[in-house]
């Protein structure tokens, strides 16, 4: 229903980017911006429940993607990034 609505913000509807910003950036994502923590993780994983689950090497991250894979298939969903 929402998809239908002629509006210059409905992405589905109209090509390109909005007339102006979509939303506003929260205090928590600017200090993240601006002094980001330290660690040695360089890979992410959805983990199903909302949260992520993170990997310091390409192997550990192949695991906890096809750990994902796994539950996406159990609960007869589709993995959007494929």
């Amino acid at each position: 229903k929402h998809l239908e609505i002629d509006h210059p913000y409905n992405t589905y509807q109209t090509q390109g980017l909005p007339p102006g910003p979509i939303t506003n950036s929260s205090p928590s994502s600017l200090r993240a911006a601006t002094g980001p923590e330290r660690h040695e993780y360089l890979y992410f994983a959805a983990d199903g429940t909302g949260g992520h689950t993170f990997s310091r090497t390409l192997q550990e991250h192949n695991r906890a993607a096809q750990k994902y894979q796994r539950l996406l298939d159990r609960r007869g969903e589709e993995n959007s990034s494929n």
